[in-house]
């Protein structure tokens, strides 16, 4: 009786070991995803921003 307790409960911790280990992997995933948009989206703003000033600059000479 104790020793099938002892057994879920080890088993128990183990699924919990890997509930946790998946919310990582998908929060850190996440976390990458965004970054990379964020920064994407900044340099084509980025872009943009020196293309229409230069452009600007060329018409109004």
């Amino acid at each position: 009786m104790v020793n099938l307790q002892s057994y879920e409960i080890a088993e128990l911790e183990r699924k919990l070991q890997e509930l946790k280990f998946k919310q990582e992997l998908r929060k850190d995933w996440i976390l990458f995803i965004v970054r990379d948009v964020v920064i994407f989206s900044a340099a084509i703003l980025f872009i943009f921003a020196v293309s229409g000033y230069s452009l600007f600059t060329q018409i109004h000479r």
